[in-house]
């Protein structure tokens, strides 16, 4: 492909290896990635697209898109192929237009043929579990009810794979990735957001993990995970996380008088539900609080005694009326951003994550994290960098939110969170390396 072609020429030359240049360094990674003839065109692949969707895949998707084709920009072209569905519970059609552009990305959507059935999904469910039955139909049938059940999305693959140079199907788990993949094996790269989860172990999913050209990793722990399963090391990969960035205008005055929320709070930001480890954190909350008051008794325990937990996104489970606790529903960026800014720790309690946008969002502001120690991604996360702490169970939950609300603890940790965010996952770093991988360059392979 000439475009990858001249990217390996350009690396080159940054590394001072290309005849006439030695020592001579390319200042940006637009130059790094400039087209040697005819433009590029690269197709990101997910379930779901557009600004109002909140989600971990989702959310990565479009800012990995919405980079590349800035730093490409006049380069090469950016789609994305999607549904039109915006809610993963129903996959109802919701948005009419069949092409749209968002931030420069043409986003090409195609109806769900039938909402997801949890029944059929579920039946299935049980066949594999309990009886051990694995025929490659009933796992595609209940990959199928699981959805977004999207035919024409994959026909216009399959139609119109010689039009991109390069199809990115985004997490392993729905129709569009298996189904599309099979169609461009040789063109298709992987950014599967994987963990230790049930339906990952089904027989299908062997060949998508093993046949498709490259693979991005988000961890080092996904990276583990998914080569101890499938035993496919020797595939070209990377580990390369995705570039985090905040608002530098974020303001937290501006969210308290907003929502009218004072004194220090735990934060707890993304899709709030049992699965997500929500209810447990709830649990764990009052409890700490409860526990607070009797030790220090019922005016006293200082600004501990007054902490309030802030959940922050779509709620899917019942929230306590309480006053200790505020719920401020799905919010916009800034008002995001300004409230992680305010927030004194940022809590994931999740036991199955692959990354964790929110949480490193979050330590980007300065806020150190306390995590669900059970999730080794997000446990990882807080081991490499030093910024924060995790539990296992409510007594660790307990020491390590105090710790972390010592003025001492919370800015040294703090300062560790920033730096790590910081040095890790800077978009440029992130762009750069995703594109030498793309264009055939270094690789984790066999590692």
């Amino acid at each position: 492909m000439e475009f990858f072609g001249y990217y390996r020429k350009m690396n080159d030359w940054k590394a001072g290896k290309a005849d006439g240049h030695k020592g001579h360094k390319i200042s940006s990674l637009e130059h790094v990635c400039l087209t040697y003839g005819e433009k590029m065109k690269i197709a990101f692949i997910n379930q779901r697209y557009g600004l109002e969707v909140a989600g971990g895949s989702e959310s990565y998707t479009r800012a990995m898109a919405e980079h590349l084709a800035e730093y490409l920009k006049g380069k090469a072209e950016v789609e994305v192929l999607t549904s039109k569905a915006s809610d993963y519970i129903t996959w109802e059609d919701d948005y009419e237009e069949d092409v749209e552009t968002i931030h420069h990305v043409t986003v090409r959507r195609f109806s769900v043929k039938h909402k997801r059935s949890r029944v059929l999904q579920r039946g299935a469910g049980i066949l594999m579990r309990y009886f051990h039955i694995h025929f490659k139909w009933l796992e595609e049938l209940r990959l199928k009810a699981r959805g977004p059940y999207v035919p024409k999305l994959v026909s216009y693959i399959r139609e119109h794979r010689d039009e991109y140079d390069a199809f990115i199907f985004v997490t392993y788990l729905y129709y569009p990735a298996y189904f599309g993949a099979k169609e461009v094996y040789d063109k298709a790269w992987f950014i599967p957001t994987a963990h230790d989860e049930e339906p990952i172990y089904m027989n299908i999913y062997k060949e998508l993990f093993t046949k498709v050209k490259g693979i991005v990793y988000l961890t080092s722990e996904e990276k583990t995970f998914v080569e101890g399963l499938f035993k496919n090391r020797e595939i070209p990969n990377r580990v390369l996380g995705m570039g985090i960035e905040v608002s530098e205008n974020a303001d937290e005055n501006r969210f308290r008088q907003k929502y009218d929320i004072w004194g220090d709070y735990l934060l707890f930001a993304g899709r709030i539900e049992e699965n997500k480890g929500c209810r447990e954190l709830v649990d764990y909350f009052v409890r700490y609080k409860e526990q607070l008051c009797e030790e220090t008794g019922e005016n006293a325990g200082g600004k501990q005694r007054e902490l309030t937990l802030l959940l922050m996104g779509k709620s899917l489970m019942e929230i306590p009326e309480r006053n200790d606790i505020r719920y401020v529903g799905f919010v916009s960026d800034r008002d995001k951003y300004d409230g992680m800014k305010g927030a004194k720790v940022i809590c994931l309690p999740s036991k199955y994550e692959s990354f964790s946008i929110s949480l490193l969002e979050g330590m980007a502001f300065g806020n150190p994290a306390l995590v669900n120690g059970e999730c080794h991604v997000l446990k990882g996360h807080v081991e490499r960098s030093g910024g924060g702490f995790y539990y296992t169970g409510y007594e660790e939950f307990k020491e390590g939110l105090r710790k972390l609300l010592e003025p001492d603890v919370n800015e040294e940790t703090g300062k560790k969170a920033v730096a790590y965010v910081r040095e890790e996952y800077g978009w440029d770093r992130i762009i750069g390396r995703f594109c030498e991988m793309l264009s055939g360059g270094k690789t984790d392979a066999g590692n």
